[in-house]
């Protein structure tokens, strides 16, 4: 099969769109690139589908790499017939692909093995023929120094007939098709373990067991995770005896002295080979499908998260609060700049309130802070009622912001190398300030995984996870822009087609030689050669620039045509941009060409009208329920405001204002069937949630939902 019709047969993409974007791809073209400015050649596919085809077209190289490997190893074993051959190349499907080479496998010492070398192997086909009415006399002919009884003999060749039922594809297949449709995980403590403290949250499954294929992911990796940490033992069970008979029915013909010895060759090779061997396979399968399932949970997670609302370029008092540490104060310019940084004990046990509250008065009005960033850890709520009772001499915006991953970007070498002068306590309060103005400059800073908005992200395969966020941290980036003049060198590592090399030349070369007037002048960065160029300009955005199409979204090699369009309006390039009624007399179609056409002109009249627009929501105010300051306060019944702060398969958890998040559970998000939450909800969301029930010896919060 070739690789167009490998990924055809996937995704039911269209042919052409698929040719022309694995073109691009092997062209070095990044997907924000190709989805962005070459909708023309792909027929417009979206990212989700160009990430999707890069996905299967990888997959078919590893499988293609494999053949390679199997072919090698047949040719050397001089066992490669034209039908094999033609087997092999056929094949589109990796494990039909190990099926079709277990034969040929090399393995280690085996039974069957010793079997073969002690001469057994005649034996076997004789009792596979079903021929032979008094085996064991003919066994009798087979005894050597190594094989001495009837038993010997008759053992030997029972293994070489087990492993040649655990190579046959149709009886695999049933197998495989028998777990699929009827395979049950049950899981049993670990009796020595079960006091054990850490084992009580999986106290659940201590003794469970439910059909493998309903059991839903999270479930699946919670319960792995108490099997990995030693407290429970996982099985996979089968009807054995049902599975058994049908092998049988494959193979028994006859009704004589070879059917005993074949009857118990099946049952060997079931329990020693197949069931082992295929169980593993399942629950691996399963596995995979449970970690992508959390890992596009995390993914939709992580890209609400990256795309939060920002308050934008304001002066910020950022605290990260503690008790007896005190809470750390930093004083940041509209640019995220540190101005001051300050540290405050208005909590247990030194209770400093009027000198925090004095402190606070005089940066508030010594850097025009225009609002305050709390972080929402140890002290926060305490923290934030001091602030609300306070009174400035403007209006001051106060917001709780996630510390999530803080404490991860404050001992890193990012920020050891933006603040060298400074230790983990002011880096992170500056972290917290700065994800208030811009959550996404923030946040790529830290590892995504650290961020903690997804389930069981430890859990799976981490190389699939680390790509998967790698391309939406790259999609956020792309789709927002990039201040070139002000941007780190973690944000602009993201930006299409730089990487963390360029990014660090182009944020020496800034430093070095002032900040870029134009875009032509990023070509001057060393090393930033015009594939990168290309892949990157349109997403890089330059403030004041002398051709205001420098901080838009139109890509330099459209520039032309935008110049034609004013030219043919008899205006400039600025009197066009934001003028919709003038651009609503622009016909695109004089404008297209064979390498532009109606899709990317449009996409151009749209940035015209709305140049560099943030896709992003302006940050709002929130404020919990003063009157609940623990789990202790809440009462079943009660109606209190809330924030999504994280998204799972199995509902959403809702911040209240207390230490600990409630659940609401995806069946009490709506009246209706919910088969996807974020349809229902998006993360930092301000909700409205009734408390339904409270533990709070288990420390669970259980509360339905009422929109806002």
């Amino acid at each position: 099969m070739q690789l167009i019709n490998f990924i055809q047969t996937k995704t039911n993409l269209p042919e052409k769109g698929i040719q022309n974007t694995i073109l691009l791809i092997n062209e070095d073209c990044t997907i924000p690139f190709i989805s962005r400015y070459r909708k023309e050649r792909t027929g417009n596919l979206d990212e989700i589908q160009i990430a999707d085809i890069v996905k299967y077209k990888n997959q078919f190289e590893d499988l293609e790499k494999r053949k390679v490997s199997i072919f090698k190893s047949l040719k050397e074993q001089e066992v490669l017939t034209e039908e094999l051959r033609l087997k092999i190349e056929a094949t589109n499907d990796l494990t039909a692909l190990e099926d079709l080479y277990l034969p040929y496998k090399k393995k280690r010492k085996t039974k069957a093995e010793t079997a073969r070398k002690n001469g057994l192997e005649p034996l076997a086909k004789i009792i596979m023929s079903q021929r032979a009415d008094n085996i064991e006399q003919i066994a009798v002919k087979y005894f050597n120094n190594e094989v001495k009884t009837v038993e010997d003999a008759l053992e030997g060749a029972r293994y070489i007939i087990a492993e040649w039922i655990n190579e046959r594809i149709d009886i695999r297949n049933s197998i495989r098709w028998q777990l699929e449709k009827f395979a049950t995980i049950n899981t049993k403590v670990i009796k020595e373990r079960s006091k054990d403290e850490k084992a009580q949250k999986y106290r659940d499954y201590f003794d469970w067991s439910e059909s493998l294929n309903r059991c839903p992911s999270h479930r699946l990796l919670a319960i792995l995770r108490a099997e990995n940490e030693g407290f429970i033992r996982v099985k996979i069970e089968i009807d054995n005896d049902k599975a058994i008979a049908k092998i049988e029915d494959r193979i028994i013909r006859t009704n004589n002295s070879c059917t005993v010895q074949i009857k118990k060759a099946i049952q060997d090779s079931y329990k020693r080979l197949l069931f082992p061997s295929l169980s593993k396979e399942i629950l691996h399968h399963a596995k995979e499908k449970a970690d992508e399932s959390a890992i596009q949970v995390f993914a939709k997670n992580l890209k609400q998260l990256l795309l939060g609302a920002p308050l934008g370029e304001k002066n910020i008092l950022g605290i990260d609060p503690g008790y007896r540490s005190g809470c750390k104060l930093v004083c940041l310019n509209a640019q995220g700049g540190l101005e001051y940084n300050e540290t405050i004990y208005p909590h247990q046990p030194q209770n400093d309130r009027i000198g925090a509250m004095k402190k606070i008065n005089s940066l508030v009005d010594a850097y025009k802070i225009e609002a305050i960033a709390i972080g929402n850890g140890t002290a926060s709520r305490e923290t934030e009622r001091l602030i609300r009772k306070m009174r400035f001499n403007k209006d001051i915006e106060v917001f709780v912001v996630s510390e999530a991953g803080a404490s991860i970007y404050s001992a890193s070498k990012i920020a050891r190398e933006e603040f060298p002068n400074y230790d983990v306590t002011v880096r992170g309060a500056i972290s917290i300030g700065r994800r208030l103005a811009d959550p996404l400059a923030e946040l790529v800073k830290i590892d995504a995984k650290s961020i903690g908005v997804g389930q069981y992200q430890h859990d799976v395969d981490q190389t699939k996870l680390k790509n998967t966020l790698n391309i939406v941290v790259e999609s956020c980036v792309n789709k927002v822009g990039v201040n070139i003049n002000t941007a780190s060198k973690s944000l602009l590592s993201s930006v299409s087609g730089i990487g963390p090399k360029l990014a660090e030349n182009i944020v020496n070369y800034r430093n070095e030689n002032g900040v870029f007037i134009s875009r032509s002048d990023i070509k001057n960065v060393p090393r930033l050669g015009g594939k990168a160029f290309e892949q990157s300009a349109g997403f890089l955005r330059i403030k004041n620039a002398n051709n205001p199409l420098d901080d838009s979204a139109v890509h330099p090699e459209s520039y032309a045509i935008v110049r034609k369009m004013a030219k043919d309006l008899k205006t400039n390039i600025s009197d066009l941009i934001g003028n919709k009624e003038r651009l609503q007399n622009i016909d695109l179609k004089k404008y297209s060409s064979e390498d532009v056409g109606l899709l990317t002109l449009e996409d151009i009249l749209r940035e015209l009208e709305k140049p560099g627009l943030d896709p992003r929501e302006k940050a709002k105010v929130f404020t919990f329920n003063q009157n609940i300051k623990t789990i202790n306060d809440l009462r079943e019944g009660q109606l209190l405001p809330g924030i999504v702060n994280n998204i799972t398969n199995f509902g959403c958890f809702i911040d209240i204002g207390i230490k600990e998040s409630g659940l609401v559970h995806v069946s009490n998000l709506s009246d209706k069937f919910v088969s996807d939450v974020n349809e229902i909800v998006n993360l930092h969301q301000q909700v409205i949630v009734k408390v339904l029930s409270i533990d709070i010896a288990r420390k669970r919060i259980q509360l339905t939902l009422n929109i806002k």
